[in-house]
């Protein structure tokens, strides 16, 4: 099979990793990173530009496409490669709209039935502050559009709210959702789709604060772990039952079905589960965790939602590996991160035991040296036999590189086995 990937992060390495590993594929990555092109060919595509997109696979006679990022997916490349009759792994412009924009997700959450925090959509400051004053702290306040998994803020500053929402609101179009605070531990579960039926993968737990112990800024996430010893036994069916397959059948029932992947993110209240947000692709750093578990092939798995076969794909098998993996960031990550310092020690951090390297904002320079050129730099995962072995020789490897004022946290999933969902 010869695929295309469209996108450069540590998202799309592991996704590169798993497609090709044990097969004779043929891989392009556009634009890829200094990761992928160990896997593949890296190509000079803009992954945003619908019709290069279409054009370029269709004249390279590609089999399937795979949409890593959400930009090209909400921009409609997935419908411009569908229109050329190429199989294509993610959601057409509209269904993209699950992740394009919260409101809408909300709709639909509403209109299948689907348990989630109750909100108000605002437009302007006005509508904003009367919002802000109807709901009690901790203040929960989401840019409705995408920003790169940091447009929410969670605040007892009511200042600091208002202040976040008037940001989202001034943007050209932009809106602002406020809602109803949640507590509870996290979950992202991701559910392959084809449109009708739900393959769900292992769930993954994330870090999204920047600082140990969960303080400091929203991040894009510092890292993660799979499996979750804490979760209920029957946590997977009652999320595909409850949540991604009402979903899945509203998208259909109104003529935009959602094909692709579904990622559900989760809180574990103590009144049950509820949605906190969807997303239309694959979250960054859960796939690098969850995927090094999956025993089944990746492309085959991804071809057979684009083809609308799901329903006959064989149970997927999973390792009884525990995965860690966590975050190495630039200095002043999330705010202006420092770039183009030089990154040194990746191959020996590979020599540890079931030890990757995933790729995010590194790349070469002209003297063919790594350097960092994004705000989360890489990721260290570790497989191991229970998560202190994975987590152990994830840190083992993150001692062994450097890059200056380079920084990552130091307790992820440290207190798994400690994680209590809350009861009433």
């Amino acid at each position: 099979m010869d695929i295309l990937l469209l996108g450069s992060g540590g998202r799309e390495h592991a996704l590169a990793r798993a497609m090709v590993a044990g097969t004779d594929h043929a891989l392009y990555c556009a634009p890829g990173n200094p990761g992928t092109m160990a896997l593949g060919k890296n190509i000079d595509l803009n992954p945003n530009d619908p019709d290069a997109v279409a054009t370029w696979a269709k004249e390279n006679d590609i089999d399937l496409v795979v949409i890593g990022p959400e930009a090209p997916l909400v921009l409609g490349v997935a419908d411009a490669v569908r229109a050329q009759g190429i199989p294509v792994f993610g959601p057409n412009k509209d269904a993209a709209m699950l992740e394009g924009s919260k409101t809408f997700s909300k709709e639909i959450m509403e209109a299948a039935g689907v348990a989630t925090a109750r909100c108000i959509t605002c437009e302007d400051t006005t509508q904003a502050e009367e919002a802000l004053a109807q709901f009690e702290p901790p203040y929960v306040v989401k840019n409705d559009g995408l920003a790169a998994g940091k447009g929410v803020v969670v605040t007892d500053d009511l200042a600091a709210a208002q202040a976040h929402a008037a940001a989202c609101v001034e943007i050209p179009g932009g809106a602002v959702v406020i809602e109803d605070f949640m507590s509870g531990p996290e979950v992202s579960l991701f559910c392959v789709t084809d449109g009708k039926t739900v393959v769900p993968l292992q769930p993954a737990q994330d870090f999204k604060r920047a600082l140990d112990n969960d303080m400091g800024p929203n991040t894009g996430g510092m890292g993660a772990y799979s499996p979750l010893p804490w979760l209920p036994e029957n946590f997977v069916d009652e999320v595909v039952a409850r949540v991604a397959q009402p979903v899945i059948d509203e998208m259909a029932r109104r003529g935009t079905p959602f094909s692709g992947l579904l990622y559900c993110g989760l809180i574990l209240t103590s009144r049950g589960i509820r949605v906190i947000e969807f997303n239309a692709r694959f979250g960054d750093p859960e796939t690098q965790v969850v995927l090094p578990r999956l025993k089944t092939p990746l492309a085959d798995l991804l071809y057979a939602a684009a083809t609308g076969t799901l329903e006959d794909f064989e149970e997927l098998e999973w390792r009884d590996d525990a995965s860690v993996g966590v975050v190495l960031s630039a200095q002043n990550y999330p705010a202006t991160p420092v770039l183009g310092d030089r990154i040194d020690g990746i191959t020996d951090a590979e020599t540890v035991e079931d030890v990757h390297v995933y790729f995010a904002g590194a790349r070469e320079n002209e003297n063919g040296e790594l350097e960092t050129s994004g705000g989360r730099v890489l990721l260290v995962n570790a497989l191991g036999a229970d998560l202190d072995q994975a987590r152990e020789r994830a840190y083992t490897a993150i001692s062994k590189i450097a890059f200056r004022e380079g920084h990552y946290r130091t307790d992820i999933a440290a207190r798994a086995n400690d994680i209590k969902i809350p009861t009433e």
